[in-house]
């Protein structure tokens, strides 16, 4: 077997599947691994190819890591002249354009190595390439993983905390099974999916019932319930002379009788993302000479969306969300002077990131003139509606797009979107599946022209 090419397959799903379901992620992986089956394949790609094929599964740096951390193994072409000097001091070399190979060429064959030497490679993508590549009895610790031992040990403290998390880290290294330590992981993480799962859990049908601690927990409460009597506490073993335990729920969170061992594992508090606007406009020629083209415009190579295309966009305070002149400068900034008259609102996109509440206002500009639609700045396309749709663009610019063509002359607004709704009510929905519906919400047509 290639252990390298192992690695690399596995290294790949377990980076999609962060913040991912495995429904959305299966097609994503396929076209993946189909265009780049190795490493060496993904290290010779660009980086424009890797966000097109990301294009849509969202948390945009994983890609660009996996990238880089495959470039890094692999070795690059440098100008050694212009090497780290901790680099330089260690290499006298043959030719001015040498390839310098950090890693030989080879994965990392350790969790530990493999979290200090990658990017982006964590202590859970780490352990769950080397126990599942290279059979190392390295334990994880993921969402699945975390609800099954919190159940498993009745640890009712916040699950996020550093005391618990260690704790949680711990018995994953005691329980993998040195023998087989990657179908452990991979069973317990299958354990948490599809039987241990957040809500109504399927305990008769688990492997792990009798020595479940929460379900010890349920069945005594239930009893107790029955016999009219007082809740009794936690059942983790409790720190010695501290008063509370760190691992038992803060008595300000009692039992809930009606969720049984879903109790466990604690909710954490998460902090609501912050809100943002924008003023966005689909600046399009329809009769540019070679056919019609739309502008877009790439993003920076760091922060949200890195490196991404979009349509031109300013950021506009929430309480003057309406601000055409900014845009209009920022539209002229890209492509010279635009009549202003044909500047319209044409509704609303509010799409959420994992901190940020964006809410993009959707202007269109339609340029009649037949032009050519070259330019000399840099970052600046203008591409047909079809390679638009294949181009590395955020979800979000999507929907952006949607509203725009929904403006559109000839364009049948209600009767689709009637339609669309209909048959996705019809069908019954498989487990991970998105209803269609939200791909189109939400969007209003406030202050459209």
């Amino acid at each position: 077997m290639d252990l390298d090419r192992r690695a690399y397959a596995v290294w790949v799903s377990e980076v999609m599947l962060q913040q991912t379901q495995v429904a959305t992620v299966i097609n994503y992986y396929t076209r993946w691994m189909q265009k780049w089956p190795t490493l060496q394949d993904l290290a010779s790609a660009s980086l424009e190819e890797v966000n097109q094929l990301w294009a849509g599964l969202g948390y945009y740096s994983r890609g660009r890591r996996l990238q880089e951390g495959a470039r890094k193994v692999r070795g690059v072409k440098v100008n050694t002249g212009a090497l780290r000097p901790w680099v330089s001091h260690n290499l006298e070399p043959s030719h001015p354009n040498q390839v310098i190979e950090e890693l030989g060429g080879h994965m990392p064959r350790t969790a530990e190595t493999l979290q200090q030497l990658l990017p982006g490679v964590g202590r859970y993508t780490a352990g769950a390439i080397a126990s599942i590549a290279f059979g190392q009895a390295a334990g994880v610790v993921d969402g699945n993983v975390v609800r099954v031992l919190c159940r498993v040990r009745a640890i009712g403290a916040d699950p996020s905390s550093t005391l618990v998390s260690q704790h949680l880290w711990s018995l994953s290294q005691q329980l993998v099974d040195p023998a087989r330590p990657g179908d452990f992981n991979q069973a317990a993480m299958e354990l948490g999916a599809t039987v241990c799962t957040p809500q109504r859990p399927r305990c008769s049908q688990c492997p792990m019932q009798s020595l479940c601690r929460a379900h010890q927990r349920m069945e005594r409460e239930q009893l107790l319930a029955s016999q009219s009597l007082p809740s009794s506490g936690d059942v983790e073993e409790c720190a010695p002379n501290t008063g509370q335990c760190q691992l038992c729920a803060p008595p300000t969170e009692p039992w809930d009788q009606t969720l049984g061992v879903a109790n466990f594992p604690r909710k954490a508090s998460r902090r609501p993302p912050r809100e943002e606007c924008s003023a966005t406009c689909v600046l399009e020629q329809p009769r540019a000479v070679g056919g019609a083209r739309i502008l877009l415009v790439q993003r920076p190579n760091s922060g949200l969306l890195a490196g991404l295309w979009e349509f031109p966009s300013v950021t506009v305070e929430p309480s003057r969300q309406h601000q055409p002149k900014a845009l209009l400068q920022e539209l002229q900034s890209w492509v010279g002077p635009l009549p202003a008259t044909r500047l319209q609102h044409l509704g609303q996109v509010v799409h959420t990131f994992s901190h940020i509440k964006l809410t993009y206002q959707v202007y269109g500009l339609t340029l009649e003139e037949q032009t050519p639609v070259t330019t000399s700045l840099p970052g600046v396309r203008w591409l047909t509606r079809e390679e638009f749709h294949t181009a590395a663009v955020s979800t979000a610019m999507k929907k952006v797009f949607r509203v725009y063509e929904g403006q559109q002359p000839g364009t049948c607004k209600g009767s689709k979107r009637s339609q669309v709704s209909t048959l996705s009510r019809q069908k019954k929905l498989s487990p991970g599946q998105k209803v269609l519906d939200s791909f189109f919400q939400p969007y209003t047509s406030a202050g459209a022209p």
